[in-house]
């Protein structure tokens, strides 16, 4: 029996997984397209010899992300009651509406990159890119959040769906820690004013090989050997970010 003056209405989970999806589109665009692929960072078009200013860039765009999808999570854990089917219905469209911004704003509108930087035609990238990953989820969002979804027994669906759900965010999260494990290039960014010493130290402490460094010497690639990529925080690294390139892609950075 529910207490008096209870809402015995299902709270409508849509918010949180828009937010969610919003937050997962990032980490997809960010992973893929800014590290593995390396298409184009968050501002490729301003300042792109500038390979420090483009990681810092990157990391902070991916803490934004982790903000929105905080919040994503805390309206999520805070809603006591809601249908599964909304949940995924709000997670596509919030992935989609990521891209959609994503296209309008940085592409379109402020140009800070776009879908490839390297094409000649950027266009047809950018409306390919905003097609299948914007309009295709957004419209699979609507189609669903419209659909009755429930399972055999009558009830709604949402414990299952929200399980999937933070499974999803924190798997596409979890990418950037994987990609710092041995064997791949990894890209490090140390406080300003680090010195040399003390970046061969933080090197050394994960049996890393130095693969090449910027004029300030505290942008670094370096190939891991076995240790874990996380331990250069605590020797003054700000940014640990793995490229998973094979090495002639390296070619192209200049020093």
């Amino acid at each position: 029996m529910e207490a008096p003056g209870a809402d015995p209405r299902p709270r409508d989970p849509r918010w949180s997984g828009c937010l969610l999806g919003f937050a997962l589109g990032g980490f997809f665009d960010g992973i893929l397209l800014h590290q593995i692929l390396q298409w184009h960072h968050l501002l490729s078009a301003i300042d792109p010899d500038n390979l420090r200013f483009q990681v810092a860039a990157d990391g902070y765009f991916h803490a934004l992300m982790y903000l929105i999808a905080a919040v994503g999570l805390w309206l999520l854990a805070t809603s006591k009651r809601g249908s599964g089917r909304l949940l995924l219905a709000g997670l596509l469209i919030g992935f989609g509406l990521w891209h959609g911004v994503d296209a309008v704003l940085s592409h379109w509108t402020l140009g800070i990159h776009r879908i490839r930087m390297d094409s000649p035609r950027p266009l047809v990238w950018d409306l390919a890119w905003f097609g299948i990953f914007g309009l295709v989820p957004m419209i699979g969002g609507w189609t669903m959040g419209r659909r009755p979804g429930r399972n055999g027994d009558g009830e709604p669906r949402s414990t299952t769906a929200a399980r999937a759900t933070v499974a999803l965010l924190v798997a596409a999260a979890g990418l950037q820690a994987l990609d710092t494990q041995g064997g791949a290039f990894t890209t490090v960014l140390f406080a300003p004013g680090t010195d040399q010493a003390q970046v061969m130290r933080a090197v050394a402490s994960v049996e890393g090989e130095l693969v090449w460094t910027d004029r300030t010497g505290e942008l670094v690639v370096i190939r891991l050997a076995g240790a874990s990529g996380w331990r250069l925080f605590r020797e003054g690294a700000i940014l640990v970010s793995g490229a998973g390139l094979p090495p002639g892609c390296f070619g192209n950075l200049r020093t």
